[in-house]
């Protein structure tokens, strides 16, 4: 076999992928909470932690609030029921890296596929590669459930890439189930898809979406938990954004201690200093802003819908109070997929040492102040956030740009 057959051959790539990313955990397994390996500075603590509440029979949505739709609930505590009554931090950090771990190849052969697509095939296949060796999608998927999260996304659009949008509905209502973000497919399908599939659409998706809450609503023991968990997210002050810059918050978006959930009052407690530029004033500018990119569109092409999904996903982001630094599982793909040349290559590698600079090298060193950025800190970090800003404002007026090419609609 030939160096080029090798290299585009898929199931070599998958068993390198998914091989490096297992080594990986081997040789820095999650020993305990106190020693936790590879998903050290992650979120797999606080999942084990929220989980092991169920040993008391205490069940999200029931007997506790929880920040996030019931999809991922179902997910991380199916991953510690199925363990047993031995299970430990060790086990649960290793199945739930497991299942993220699948997620990350699906994603995988999705960033091929689309690449492939919209482009050419050697092109998407190069994607895939260097979606393999980039550092952010392997590491969250070992510190979050984001690569799960993104695979719904990717989905959904690589279902209306090729002209099947109630499946693609159906996958994205699954998504918004996990977390809000797939929905943002949206814009994407009202603007590329005649007014009535868009509504059958966004109608499928939100039916979906809608019917584990109907139930939770429904249910007078689940009723008070449910709300709360709904909105727990938008009650956040502003964090490691230019928003908690100007509102002087110099701490992680993080909710307190997993004994605070049974107080459905602590969903709604703002953690920080008032927002300074209200969240209806950010939004309505944003809104302002994707309106007007959305009006002025006149490629059709399928490069055209993927390049509206990720200025839809960057102005979602730049208008909200909060940034988490998973979220670059989301970005880097797209952007790959939008700038698949050395431009889109150094977008992903900058954004990433930007992002872990911030996030844990930087807030590692707050321990005396109890998590908050201060004193010689403060400047790095304002530098940090306002560069991140800035490298993804400047990518929404490229792809607007590109998106203002009058190219017509994919055969």
């Amino acid at each position: 076999m030939t160096l080029p057959r090798l290299l585009s051959n898929f199931q070599t790539q998958l068993i390198l992928h998914v091989t490096f990313r297992l080594t990986l955990l081997l040789a820095y397994l999650p020993l305990s909470l106190e020693s936790a390996g590879l998903t050290f500075s992650g979120d797999f603590p606080y999942y084990y932690a929220l989980s092991a509440q169920t040993d008391a029979g205490l069940y999200p949505f029931r007997d506790w609030w929880s920040e996030f739709p019931p999809l991922w609930s179902v997910v991380q505590i199916g991953v510690y029921e199925l363990l047993g009554s031995s299970v430990s931090f060790t086990s649960f950090a290793i199945l739930l890296a497991l299942v993220m771990l699948a997620f990350d190849a699906g994603n995988l052969w999705l960033v091929r596929a689309i690449g492939s697509k919209i482009h050419y095939r050697e092109t998407g296949i190069a994607l895939g590669w260097v979606y393999s060796v980039l550092a952010a999608p392997l590491v969250f998927a070992f510190w979050t459930f984001e690569p799960m999260v993104m695979f719904f996304l990717l989905w959904g659009l690589w279902l209306l890439l090729n002209q099947r949008d109630v499946p693609s509905a159906v996958v994205v209502g699954f998504g918004a189930l996990t977390k809000f973000v797939p929905a943002l497919l949206f814009g994407a399908v009202i603007r590329f898809r005649h007014w009535r599939k868009a509504a059958i659409y966004i109608i499928t998706t939100t039916a979906i979406f809608a019917v584990p809450y109907i139930f939770l609503l429904a249910n007078p023991a689940a009723h008070t938990m449910t709300l709360p968990s709904l909105t727990a997210q938008f009650n956040k002050a502003s964090y490691q954004t230019v928003w908690a810059l100007i509102d002087g918050n110099m701490s992680t978006g993080v909710f307190g201690p997993v004994s605070e959930r049974a107080d459905v009052a602590n969903a709604t407690l703002p953690r920080g200093n008032p927002a300074v530029v209200p969240g209806i004033v950010r939004l309505a500018v944003a809104g302002a802003i994707g309106l007007f990119i959305f009006l002025r569109t006149r490629r059709r092409d399928d490069t055209a819908m993927v390049a509206f999904v990720l200025v839809t996903l960057l102005i979602f982001y730049l208008q909200s109070q909060g940034w988490s630094p998973q979220w670059l599982v989301e970005i880097l793909p797209l952007t790959l997929l939008c700038f698949p040349n050395q431009r889109g290559v150094l977008i992903c590698v900058v954004l990433t040492l930007l992002t872990f600079a911030e996030y844990p090298a930087l807030f590692v060193r707050t321990g005396d102040t109890g998590g908050e950025i201060a004193g010689g800190l403060v400047l790095p970090f304002a530098v940090l956030v306002i560069t991140r800003t800035v490298i993804m404002a400047g990518m929404v007026v490229a792809l607007y740009r590109m998106l203002r090419k009058n190219i017509p609609a994919s055969d």
